[in-house]
């Protein structure tokens, strides 16, 4: 397993994050048509590298591209689509901000490989790596990758989620998902863990996962975390307005990345970056 000095770095292609030095902020670009936040307003490429470069400027050190729609009840789209979504973005991104993490957020192996030779760097999977195709791309390509937890689909997961210990269930998948990632031939040091905060859970889950969230390192592999907009938030706050979702994650941010979480995947950038960053100057070196 990883050392402690490895434990701490994310290789991404090219890119080595060291996360004992500071946390990152990925942001969030959502190339769709029906995103549950901010559906259609990136869609062209024009105004998603106009996004992407404004969430570079505030902080984010990775931009993660989304071509398909994860939200509750949401239909699968076709390959092809899906790459003319995101590659085009993907080609200039890595053109006009060639220092900058580029991530695709799929789960299909032949998108992510049509994006890694665009330029992306990270391959950002919510079914967790369970295809063999997609380790077979992270491991020929060096890409980071991000496996999430999700119990069931977008489609189904969301109907009556059932765990009998959500903590010791979701870090069981992250141990059994590394060994099989790494037997496929993908480096440790390139591998991250997301709980999937509102992907199969309760809002009894959720808060579980976060309150305890310092308990699902497997392998001293970082977790990076996203929660920014989920409905979970709203059903707190007894709203249903995404603006009130916004300091909220804010304040998550802080929290998590006090309990060591050194990744955060959010839709604002700058109000995130400066929670984490001055966090870290309270708390000190991890």
């Amino acid at each position: 397993m990883a050392t402690q000095l490895s434990a701490k770095l994310w290789k991404c292609r090219d890119i080595t994050f060291d996360l004992a030095r500071q946390g990152e902020i990925m942001g969030i670009l959502n190339v769709t048509p029906d995103s549950f936040s901010d559906g259609g307003r990136f869609s062209a490429v024009d105004a998603a590298v106009s996004q992407a470069g404004k969430m570079i400027d505030e902080g984010a050190a990775i931009i993660d591209i989304g071509g398909e729609s994860t939200r509750p009840g949401a239909e699968d789209v076709p390959v092809g689509e899906e790459m003319q979504r995101t590659v085009p973005v993907i080609r200039q991104l890595a053109k006009q901000f060639p220092g900058t993490c580029l991530s695709i957020d799929t789960s299909k192996a032949e998108v992510a490989s049509a994006a890694i030779e665009a330029g992306a760097h990270v391959l950002n999977d919510v079914t967790g790596f369970r295809d063999p195709a997609m380790i077979k791309v992270a491991a020929e390509t060096g890409a980071g990758a991000v496996a999430m937890h999700m119990l069931g689909s977008p489609r189904t997961m969301q109907n009556s989620p059932v765990y009998q210990e959500v903590v010791e269930e979701v870090k069981a998948f992250f141990s059994e998902q590394l060994e099989k990632m790494v037997s496929g031939g993908i480096e440790e040091t390139a591998i991250v863990f997301d709980p999937g905060i509102g992907f199969g859970k309760t809002l009894e889950h959720n808060l579980e996962l976060l309150k305890r969230i310092d308990e699902l390192e497997v392998g001293g592999r970082p977790i990076l975390l996203g929660v920014s907009r989920k409905s979970f938030i709203g059903k707190l706050l007894n709203s249903d307005e995404m603006a009130d979702r916004s300091w909220p994650t804010v304040g998550i941010t802080a929290y998590t990345a006090e309990k060591g979480v050194p990744l955060h995947r959010v839709h604002e950038v700058k109000s995130n970056y400066e929670s984490l960053r001055m966090m870290e100057a309270i708390v000190g070196e991890k």
